[in-house]
């Protein structure tokens, strides 16, 4: 019987090009029947975060960040060509006529394949993310959770 392979990605940036990447890594990964975690960190919490706007009590710099931050997979700028956020629709208007899944769909494709989709707790804390705000059916932990998958990775990524 032949081992389990994994694949463990590590998402910091909050850029729409690389959190795609992350998740067709992810979703490919998936398809070979590697077991994959995503551990979201930093601005890369921001894929996981839902559309709509919630009404939490918050602290000030906690409601400063929840505004600066985009809301959701959908409205995260590209690393490159932003123009203004004209580049991102551009991008998309792109993937749409070549027939190329959005991130939205991507994230919901990983969640179908069973990737573990995980939330830095501790990331949450210092940009005063609350569970609420983020998508349903997804992990939270800490940077232990992610060593102990990592530790027996066949490929560990970091975007």
């Amino acid at each position: 019987m032949t081992e389990q392979k994994k694949t463990t990605i590590i998402l910091f940036s909050g850029d729409y090009d690389k959190a795609m990447a992350a998740y067709i890594i992810a979703n490919g990964a998936a398809a070979y029947d590697h077991e994959v975690t995503i551990f979201h960190t930093f601005w890369g919490l921001n894929a996981l975060r839902k559309d709509e706007p919630l009404t939490l009590k918050k602290g000030f710099l906690e409601k400063m960040f929840g505004k600066m931050m985009p809301r959701g997979a959908d409205k995260m700028g590209l690393s490159n060509m932003n123009f203004a956020g004209m580049g991102p629709k551009m991008i998309k208007h792109v993937m749409k006529k070549h027939n190329a899944m959005s991130l939205p769909s991507l994230i919901e494709m990983a969640q179908e394949q069973e990737v573990k989709l995980i939330a830095c707790t501790m990331t949450m804390d210092l940009l005063g993310l609350q569970q609420e705000e983020l998508l349903e059916g997804i992990e939270y932990a800490g940077v232990a959770a992610y060593l102990a998958d990592a530790e027996n990775g066949n490929v560990n990524l970091f975007i």
